[in-house]
């Protein structure tokens, strides 16, 4: 199996984009949420005498968060240009020409995973797009649903991702199947059993 060098390029550009993406949604769930940091400020400003209510408190909260969450727009931004990179790949290189019935059942069920990842990539790219420019365009109840479908798809493409991790480390310690020299050099290094 060979990989062309603009495929490589764009899936460990993809990896760290996603990777970033990820990171950013961990902290505004995590260390940044603005639920759990209004209640932090209210407390300490409290200790120090200046007394605010809970909504003033969110606004600190969320601008605190802003410039951590502004990456993930940047990030997004970066998706939606390699998703139509992979889009142009895709019709230039051609897709493999392998048949689905040739495949043994655990390559149909990688290949299903993989036209999953894309197909929710594109969507994740689109409803991105949708939730920052919609504000004007669509109701709060689309607007709503379309978030919910966004996040949805997060979770999807996080789970694809360990999967697709520890699948390649299964391949690579037990297999033998050097996939990750493939994708650096674009062709598998075959070991040497002549010692």
């Amino acid at each position: 199996m060979k990989y062309s060098g603009s495929f490589r390029v764009w899936h460990w550009l993809n990896a760290l984009v996603i990777f970033g993406l990820l990171g950013t949604v961990f902290l505004r769930k995590t260390f940044l949420s603005y639920r759990v940091n209004s209640e932090i400020l209210m407390a300490k400003l409290s200790e120090m005498g200046n007394d605010i209510n809970i909504e003033d408190a969110k606004i600190l909260a969320k601008a605190i968060r802003n410039p951590m969450w502004e990456w993930h727009i940047y990030l997004g931004y970066a998706l939606v240009g390699l998703m139509l990179f992979r889009i142009y790949l895709f019709f230039k290189e051609g897709s493999k020409k392998e048949l689905f019935k040739d495949l043994t059942t655990h390559q149909k069920m990688v290949k299903v995973l993989h036209t999953m990842f894309y197909v929710s990539l594109f969507f994740i790219s689109v409803s991105g797009l949708a939730i920052y420019f919609g504000k004007e365009v669509f109701d709060k109840e689309l607007l709503s649903m379309i978030k919910e479908s966004h996040e949805a798809l997060f979770v999807f493409i996080m789970v694809f991702v360990l999967l697709h991790i520890g699948g390649v480390v299964v391949a690579e310690i037990k297999e033998k199947q050097n996939l990750i020299s493939t994708m650096i050099h674009g062709k598998r290094i075959v070991e040497n059993d002549n010692h």
